[in-house]
Order: C-alpha cells, then structure tokens, then sequence
C-alpha cells in the first residue's frame, strides 16, 4: 500500500499510487484461482514472488495481481485502485474519462488505462523497466480492512485493504 506502481510507453512514463488491493492465498482460500490445483491460467501463481499474474475475466476485462509468495506456494495480491500521480493525460489516451478519479478506481478501470494485458502475465516486477513499482517514502497513515469484493460473504473474510479516505478507492 502506497507504493507507486510505473508503467512506461514510447510516449512516456506514467505513475499511480497503490491506495486498493485485495489477497488471495490459494490452496484452501475458495476465492483464489489456485483453490485447487495449478492449471495453465494460474500456474504464474506458483512461480517466483514480484511477477505479475494478469488474467482476463467476464470476456472483457484484464486483472492485475502481484505474486508473493514463494515458488510452489500460490499466493497473490489482487491491486484494486490507484491513485493517478503522473502521466495522466497517457493513461486518459487508453480509458477516457472525464473525472480523474474515474481513471483507475477499479481492478479493469487501471489495467485499460496502463495497458496492462496478458502480454504481461509472468513479468518479472523487480526488473525496473516496462512495469514495476517504486517507493517515494510516502507513509501510508491508517489502512482500513474489509471483506473482499464480489466474494461470498465470510465473517472471516478480511482481506481486502484501502488507504482510508482516499477518494480513488473502488468501493467504500
């Protein structure tokens, strides 16, 4: 949370805080692509932490998560929303909008307006080019916990995180 996520173009480098995200802990986590075994589409979650798990849903969106834990082990973190901090007009050219905080204020919304696709499943993060994150000392004050988005509701379920009062989170 709060770290800068790059994405770069010919055109230029674009910029935006991570303020959403959500966890995914895949063997006995039923909301996880990797509940139940390794398959071709998930198998980049058992591959090596800091590589980008991109995969496409309801026939229309792409959906980036961050791989965290160790190989074998399948783990990820679903990046919910951004807050836009450079290259706004870049990331306006690929999803237009008219209120900035529609830009990346969802899981599809950012991943139109970075270009972020399937190309990029399996890409190492820690590289530092093309797509990666950066730290720019921002101190992250008060994070708020909730139930994960469009999950089955489960007392136990916590797991998704938002930098309180920021207004480029996807859902209060």
């Amino acid at each position: 949370m709060g770290k800068i996520l790059v994405r770069e173009f010919r055109e230029g480098k674009v910029k935006a805080r991570v303020v959403e995200t959500e966890a995914y802990f895949g063997r006995g986590d039923p909301a996880s692509h990797a509940s139940r075994r390794k398959t071709q589409r998930n198998q980049v979650m058992f591959g090596p932490p800091g590589r980008a798990y991109v995969y496409f849903t309801y026939g229309m969106h792409y959906l980036f998560n961050v791989v965290t834990e160790k190989e074998k082990i399948p783990g990820a973190v679903l990046i919910r929303a951004l807050e836009p901090v450079s290259g706004i007009d870049l990331m306006k050219r690929r999803r237009p909008v008219t209120q900035v905080k529609n830009l990346l204020n969802g899981p599809a919304r950012l991943t139109q307006a970075l270009s972020i696709d399937r190309s990029l499943n399996g890409y190492d993060l820690t590289l530092g080019k093309t797509l990666y994150f950066e730290d720019d000392g921002y101190k992250v004050e008060k994070v708020v916990r909730k139930h994960r988005v469009g999950v089955p509701l489960d007392p136990s379920d916590n797991f998704r995180y938002y930098i309180a009062d920021n207004p480029f989170v996807s859902k209060k």
